[in-house]
């Protein structure tokens, strides 16, 4: 059953900087829930118990002026339910995978939601380790569009705020925590030894193909970041169903915010 709502968005055929000039829009973006209250428990076998625990651990991992010795004794303190996920990510997320994950998916052909719409079902996702303790997504979201806003910062940004983090949806249509949180990184050539947990990536099958784990891989040489398959999560996803209404620079926001070793080592000066 597929509903269509409203949200206020500029229109593509408008510059996206004329915040005054919207368009009422939708979004395609996934298949509604027939019971819109009902929520989602995080499954008790998964190695993360609250969705955004990878994220609270990178913000200590990545404060400023860290050494390398410091980074990796800082990954020695992490939680077993954070080095677990990391595992199963650095593990899974092969170029094969993240191919076929956004012809899945970046077709946008499952449905249509608002922003409001997709923030709600979002907020259906529970910790059931503790549901009580944490913000719920939608603070989250409001929280962080709200800083940006405080900033002095142009519209489009308070907005790219507040949606940069719908894509987690993609947890409620049953798809892997390791799929769809947790710093995204290059898929198809030589794994950045800045990438959390790097080790890891002993188990991933794509360690065995030479050309993958040559410089450029499947790349060119300065190809440009938008030339890239990344690891697969909700980073790509909500880019991808953005893409027709939001400026460029929102779009990068959106597309990497996930992406540490280019925000923190500067990985990305290789493409």
């Amino acid at each position: 059953m597929s509903e269509v709502g409203e949200i206020y968005l500029p229109s593509p055929a408008v510059s996206p900087y004329s915040q005054a000039q919207l368009a009422v829009t939708q979004i395609r973006l996934g298949p509604m829930e027939e019971n819109p209250v009902a929520t989602h428990v995080i499954p008790s076998n998964a190695p993360l118990k609250d969705i955004d625990e990878w994220d609270d651990f990178l913000t200590g991992r990545y404060q400023e002026g860290k050494s390398e010795a410091e980074f990796r004794q800082y990954d020695e303190k992490a939680t077993p339910g954070v080095a677990e996920f990391y595992r199963l990510n650095h593990q899974y997320q092969t170029f094969d995978y993240a191919i076929a994950k956004e012809k899945e998916y970046f077709g946008l052909n499952k449905g249509e939601k608002s922003i409001w719409e997709a923030a709600e079902f979002l907020n259906t996702l529970v910790d059931d380790s503790d549901p009580d303790t944490d913000l719920t997504q939608i603070e989250h979201l409001l929280q962080t569009s709200e800083a940006i806003r405080k900033d002095g910062h142009p519209r489009w940004f308070v907005l790219t705020g507040f949606i940069h983090d719908l894509g987690k949806v993609l947890c409620l249509w049953g798809e892997p925590q390791w799929g769809v949180v947790g710093d995204t990184f290059p898929v198809g050539c030589a794994y950045s030894k800045d990438i959390v947990f790097p080790e890891y990536f002993k188990a991933n099958p794509d360690i065995n193909n030479p050309l993958y784990q040559t410089k450029y891989g499947v790349y060119e040489p300065n190809c440009g970041l938008d030339k890239l398959h990344m690891s697969f999560g909700h980073d790509g996803y909500i880019g991808e169903v953005m893409k027709n209404y939001m400026p460029e620079e929102s779009l990068y926001m959106l597309r990497y915010h996930s992406f540490y070793s280019a925000h923190r080592h500067e990985q990305i000066q290789r493409v």
